[in-house]
């Protein structure tokens, strides 16, 4: 008897094998979708980074918004040569990129503030390509600055020492304008007269490597006679110990001397001007011998000390050959010289940069009420809050305001709720460079005391002559110019603890 073959349909178990098996492929696929779909060609090359920076598995890589492919894995490798470690992230990319420039460059970046990273490339213009394989090397990467680690730099030790920082610039620039000026102001000549002096240094003409041989060798000449020298002073500090002890008799001797001078006048006429010589000599020598009394034992302990220090000086000489020798191969480093010429070259530009900047502090004072403010920025007080409270202030409404697009800047009248006309208070008051008596600027101190001209615009300096005043600075006043109350004044050392009075 005939039977029908079974149709698939017809046979459970291998409906569920069939089943498992196609459920199966899906989870594989599933599971290394992040690393591309198998079977699928790739493009594979490497990159070098100093750091990685947070960059993982399975990151992707992007070019220009899109999409082109993953990070596969990353691994540490150390130079053999330099033994310095890095960071290779190899890259599996579609096949639709290759080739890439050889001058590619690499860069992290971030997804989100979250912290999750994602590789971009960008597209040289090289006519060199990248081959399979090859790396994009560390000096085509950049690694930005994380926000993770801007915010680890501000912790509480650092808030702390910052605070305190502030505290001391603000005491040592107040009170002392005057010398900060004088300071300031003989800057510009100091460095107009460095530079030829810098000049010659520099020059190979100079020799000035020879003066570091020269010293080495008065060094390890002394070297040697250092003991001898030693022992001079030992026997010199013998000798005026037993000069002092015969001092009184010194005196008798001289103070008989005179009669007997006389008296050789007499008997020996051919010898007058010598002997007349020799008596003024000894007359003169007579209040040095006395001080010499008093000042023998002294100077005798000098010269036995000296005789010590002159003993330990054989050592130090020693000492100082080795490091003449050293000093003399840095100076014949070439690189000393590229060092002073780059020193010259920035004392030629940093000289007009002082001779802008000096007025703003030796006519205006400036940078001393900087420093006196910016101490007390964060804790000040000013009835509504601290001096870095932000306040937002809304501008008026009107034709041409400052709180919207306009035209020209604002230079007229004002919609004031409750007001049928307009009001003429809606003026553009801004000065982005105030003169501060600088080069080629009248000498004005207009920062901060530009007079405010009402119902007129004002772009740029204010008309007239703002002068010089400037604010003076008090350490017993606060930034608002009120007197700080007395335990301050007691905390900051300018009241007396008993008293109660300042300083």
């Amino acid at each position: 008897m005939d039977r029908r073959r079974g149709s698939l349909a017809a046979n459970p178990l291998l409906i569920g094998a069939l089943t498992t098996l196609i459920v199966s492929v899906a989870v594989y696929l599933s599971y290394n979708a992040l690393n591309g779909l198998p079977f699928t060609p790739t493009y594979d090359i490497k990159v070098e980074f100093n750091q990685a920076n947070g960059l993982l598995h399975s990151n992707e890589v992007r070019i220009g918004g899109a999409r082109v492919g993953l990070v596969d894995h990353i691994v540490a490798h150390q130079n053999p040569a330099t033994g310095r470690v890095s960071a290779i992230a190899y890259l599996k990319l579609e096949k639709g990129v290759q080739p890439l420039p050889a001058n590619t460059k690499a860069i992290v970046q971030s997804v989100s503030a979250l912290g999750l990273k994602y590789l971009l490339l960008e597209k040289g213009s090289s006519f060199q390509t990248l081959k399979p394989g090859a790396t994009i090397p560390a000096s085509n990467t950049r690694e930005p600055v994380q926000i993770e680690e801007l915010f680890k730099m501000f912790d509480q030790p650092t808030r702390t020492a910052s605070q305190q920082n502030l505290n001391i610039f603000g005491d040592t620039f107040a009170g002392r304008g005057l010398g900060l000026n004088a300071t300031i102001a003989t800057l510009p000549p100091l460095l107009t007269n460095g530079t030829p002096v810098l000049h010659n240094l520099a020059s190979a003409k100079t020799n000035f490597h020879e003066l570091w041989v020269a010293l080495e060798r008065t060094a390890a000449e002394a070297a040697p006679v250092a003991q001898s020298q030693a022992n001079f002073y030992s026997n010199l500090d013998t000798f005026f110990t037993a000069f002092a002890s015969v001092a009184p008799a010194l005196e008798e001797t001289i103070e008989g001397g005179p009669p007997a001078l006389h008296q050789a006048i007499h008997s020996l006429p051919f010898e007058a001007p010598f002997l007349e010589k020799s008596t003024e000599f000894m007359r003169l020598l007579k209040p040095s011998a006395k001080n010499l009394i008093t000042a023998a034992a002294p100077l005798g302990h000098a010269f036995e000390v000296g005789a010590v220090t002159l003993r330990e000086a054989t050592s130090l000489n020693t000492q100082l050959a080795t490091a003449s020798k050293d000093l003399q191969e840095f100076i014949a480093n070439p690189i000393v010289s590229l060092g002073l010429e780059d020193l010259t070259h920035t004392t030629e530009a940093g000289n007009p940069l002082v001779a802008g900047l000096a007025p703003a502090q030796t006519t205006c004072n400036y940078f001393t009420l900087f420093f006196r403010n910016i101490s007390s920025l964060l804790s000040e007080g000013t009835g509504v809050g601290t001096m870095a409270r932000v306040a937002v202030l809304f501008s008026p409404l009107g034709p041409n305001a400052e709180g919207g697009p306009s035209s020209v800047p604002a230079n007229g009248g004002s919609e004031k709720v409750g007001v049928s006309p307009l009001v003429d208070n809606n003026h553009l008051h801004f000065n982005p460079y105030p003169n501060v008596s600088g080069p080629g600027q009248p000498k004005e101190c207009e920062a901060g005391n530009e007079k405010f001209i009402p119902f007129q615009t004002v772009v740029g300096n204010v008309p007239g002559n703002a002068g010089t005043a400037h604010d003076e600075t008090k350490r017993s006043q606060n930034l608002n110019g009120l007197e700080y109350p007395s335990a301050t004044l007691k905390d900051l050392g300018l009241r007396s603890t008993s008293a109660g009075k300042k300083k």
